[in-house]
């Protein structure tokens, strides 16, 4: 498949073409492509310049019906408390939604892209629950974690083009454990941008992993997000501090169970960016 790009050689994307054979179009080795970026420099940081950093919204999904085989997540509550406090301290206009069905979650998701972002900055969502590779959960279900996020696309969401979208996911995303291993010490012009662009998914776990959780204080990953943003989130940007959260995580976490094969397992967060600035929580 090819498409026609600035220059004469055009652009191809990677994907084979009818019948398996290579697109005709694709540029030749001595078709190499210039871009030249505009002479005016812009700002490699998202704007703050609004009348409010933006809204953040967390679901909190504790209780599930029976018919779903979901254990209650004790815990859940410490963590939505803590980023309620920790957003709220930054500035953004928090809204907790608890024990979400999929209808719920979808609704309150569907409402907020639909809302005028005009007069906010950034928008961030954090999502509590069970989940699996790709899945989310609500009380009743689970709901695609894509259908969810997508949501807030720049063509879906046009008050938000151009603007940070932050989803802090916490969940399983799979029955993998991690035994660790033993390691030696040691200025906005108008321009046509992708519809996926801006995002930032923090995932609390790799894929296909376990997301260990303490009953009484909270999971890994959200203890750790709440304490390095609330020491660094003033002065580091997002990727900084997602770094020190992937190291808090790593380094200082290890399960203890009873159960079989549950023991001294370990957890390392999943960090996927698809923002084109540097996003940080205060001027």
């Amino acid at each position: 498949m090819s498409v026609n790009g600035p220059g004469p050689g055009g652009d191809s994307t990677d994907a084979k073409g009818a019948g398996g054979q290579q697109s005709q179009s694709s540029p030749s080795p001595s078709a190499s492509m210039d871009v030249d970026a505009k002479p005016n420099a812009h700002s490699f940081r998202y704007s703050l310049n609004f009348p409010c950093i933006g809204q953040c919204i967390i679901i909190n999904n504790k209780n599930f019906d029976r018919s779903t085989g979901m254990n209650q997540r004790n815990g859940t509550d410490v963590d939505a408390a803590n980023a309620m406090k920790v957003f709220g301290k930054l500035g953004y206009k928090v809204k907790v939604y608890n024990d979400q069905s999929c209808d719920q979650m979808k609704h309150v998701l569907v409402s907020a892209s639909k809302e005028d972002h005009s007069c906010y900055a950034s928008f961030v969502c954090v999502l509590l629950s069970h989940g699996d590779e790709g899945v989310f959960f609500g009380t009743d279900g689970s709901v695609e974690l894509k259908y969810l996020t997508s949501l807030f696309r720049g063509d879906r969401c046009r008050s938000l083009v151009g603007k940070p979208k932050l989803f802090f996911i916490q969940a399983c995303r799979g029955t993998d454990l991690d035994a660790g291993i033993e390691a030696d010490s040691a200025d906005d012009d108008t321009t046509r941008i992708p519809v996926e662009a801006d995002f930032l998914y923090a995932f609390s776990t790799a894929p296909g992993y376990y997301s260990w959780r303490n009953t009484m204080t909270g999971s890994w990953f959200m203890q750790s997000l709440c304490d390095m943003i609330s020491k660094y989130g003033k002065e580091l940007e997002v990727l900084h501090i997602m770094t020190r959260v992937n190291h808090k995580v790593a380094v200082e976490f290890e399960s203890i169970s009873n159960a079989p094969g549950f023991n001294a397992k370990k957890q390392i967060p999943c960090i996927v960016s698809m923002l084109t600035k540097e996003m940080y929580f205060s001027p």
